[in-house]
């Protein structure tokens, strides 16, 4: 094989498996800089849905993230800046599956310990985190989307210096305002 076909082969097992141009795509614009996502609507509709109705009734708006851990996560979507937890709908039923793994850049649903108790909180790995990955006795945690531009946002973010609170372990003595979640216009 050459270098070429190789580095093809590499980064296509690298990134999880989407119908290109077919789902839908936000721009999570934040106090930081934009980062754009391709959601997996065609591997997670009901997670994709409840983000999307979110995004359009402007709960993201004005929430900050929360939780930022370096090696990790960056975590948001429930908090505004005065820690304020905003009211959410009922959980969704956990769409983690063995196809859609947590890779860094990919975008997943916080949870409790309970597998189906995801509302409006979501995460960005900022490694690959194979715990967070369903298997025979882990439920998991669905991965609904991926970064498309704006890694170079998300790893400020991580870079953040964090303190406890009654939160969070991980809360950025800084705040990082999600200034709005809007799907893209085609």
């Amino acid at each position: 094989m050459t270098h070429t076909r190789l580095l093809i082969c590499a980064l296509a097992l690298a990134l999880p498996a989407v119908a290109h141009g077919a789902n839908p795509v936000v721009i999570l614009d934040t106090s930081y800089g934009k980062i754009k996502i391709e959601l997996f609507e065609d591997k997670t509709p009901i997670t994709v849905k409840n983000f999307l109705q979110y995004a359009d009734d402007k709960h993201y708006d004005g929430t900050i993230f929360h939780r930022v851990v370096a090696d990790m996560v960056i975590q948001g979507g429930g908090y505004t800046p005065l820690m304020d937890e905003r009211k959410t709908r009922p959980p969704i039923k956990n769409e983690s599956n063995k196809d859609l793994k947590n890779l860094r850049g990919t975008i997943g649903m916080a949870r409790t310990t309970d597998p189906d108790s995801a509302t409006s909180q979501f995460f960005i790995n900022v490694v690959d985190n194979p715990p967070f990955d369903v298997t025979a006795t882990n439920p998991g945690y669905c991965v609904f989307g991926r970064v498309v531009d704006g890694m170079e946002v998300v790893d400020r973010i991580r870079k953040v210096t964090t303190v406890p609170s009654y939160a969070s372990q991980n809360l950025p003595i800084e705040d990082i305002v999600v200034k709005s979640v809007q799907r893209e216009k085609k």
